[in-house]
């Protein structure tokens, strides 16, 4: 298989920490993070994020369990939705916290989580938590320089429009030189093309890379593109380096049966009715092993440098034992894992 990414490619795993709420127990979480790092082929376990439109294991915290089960695998988001919501101090300092407890193997992917116009849950959300919907990007990014700088050497004096703080030290510092943070965006394919831009150019300007989900390979080619062109338009060619996709995977012989267990697993997960059908034909990859590395190879070729697999299934370890054994040799030739 021929890649059109520059740098080696790394496999992650994304643990279903919501599907605790339908039965799932945490401990398989556990042990499938334990299985995937043994198996010498993931890089990376990733979880996801929301406190109340979608909840789940809260994210930080499942991190460190993790953390306690595993050595080599890095430790991440798919992504902070919440981050927004989130007090930048207590946040800097919990996640250098995870850095130091991890031995430096933490990547934090942040995003605007989902405006309230999306529907009354997301809605409820901004409200409970005192944050309004329309300042989820500015929050964002004022959020992103704060924790660069709590992180920093020096103590933080700061005005901005949502937060002040004068000679504050965040400790502990994380392990990390500099924490890894990737910015997850994936405008629809209608929107605004000012507006898209804009959300492209974030990621160039203040993140390490781009993570996305529900994209289509070509799309995928011509914005990850694009933000490596806007990157060296600000100088940061050689900071925004990776592009994460997050793929939802289903090994079955047989193709209908993988694709029902699939879409049935993810409308307990995301409530039904709320992928759509063109978000689904992008998202999913199942069916026999061939149909899974064909998929997986689409977005390699079209740039990808970290494919993150979920396995939409009750039997997580037995799709990761599937994947492990006849999905991921295929890309041994493109692949690289941590030291």
């Amino acid at each position: 298989m021929t890649a059109t990414t520059e740098r080696a490619v790394r496999f992650g795993l994304s643990l279903p920490n919501r599907a605790v709420l339908f039965g799932v127990p945490a401990e398989l979480l556990l042990q499938t993070a334990e299985r995937a790092e043994a198996s010498g082929v993931f890089d990376s376990v990733w979880v996801g994020d929301n406190f109340v439109a979608k909840p789940r294991l809260e994210a930080i915290v499942t991190l460190a369990a993790l953390a306690g089960r595993t050595r080599r695998l890095r430790l991440g988001t798919i992504c902070l939705a919440s981050f927004p919501q989130r007090q930048p101090l207590q946040l800097a300092i919990q996640w250098a916290s995870l850095d130091v407890l991890s031995g430096g193997r933490t990547i934090l992917a942040v995003c605007i989580g989902a405006g309230a116009g999306l529907g009354p849950l997301y809605a409820r959300e901004w409200q409970a938590m005192g944050v309004p919907s329309g300042e989820r990007a500015p929050r964002m990014e004022e959020g992103i320089e704060l924790l660069r700088r709590f992180w920093g050497p020096s103590p933080v004096t700061y005005e901005g429009r949502f937060y002040r703080f004068e000679d504050v030290e965040a400790l502990p510092k994380p392990v990390q030189e500099r924490i890894p943070i990737i910015i997850a965006v994936n405008p629809s394919k209608n929107v605004d093309v000012a507006l898209e831009e804009r959300a492209m150019r974030r990621v160039a300007r203040l993140a390490d890379g781009w993570q996305t989900d529900g994209t289509p390979p070509d799309m995928f080619r011509e914005r990850w593109t694009r933000i490596r062109e806007y990157a060296a338009e600000y100088g940061r060619a050689q900071e925004v380096t990776d592009a994460s996709l997050h793929l939802m995977v289903n090994i079955d012989d047989d193709a209908r049966r993988a694709r029902r267990e699939l879409v049935n697993f993810l409308n307990h997960y995301y409530g039904e009715g709320h992928i759509s059908a063109e978000k689904l034909e992008s998202w999913l990859a199942f069916g026999p092993p061939s149909a899974v590395v064909d998929k997986i190879g689409q977005f390699i070729e079209a740039g990808c440098t970290t494919p993150v697999l979920r396995f939409t299934s009750p039997d997580q370890l037995g799709q990761l034992e599937r994947c492990v054994n006849e999905v991921l040799p295929a890309f041994k030739d493109v692949a690289a894992v941590a030291g």
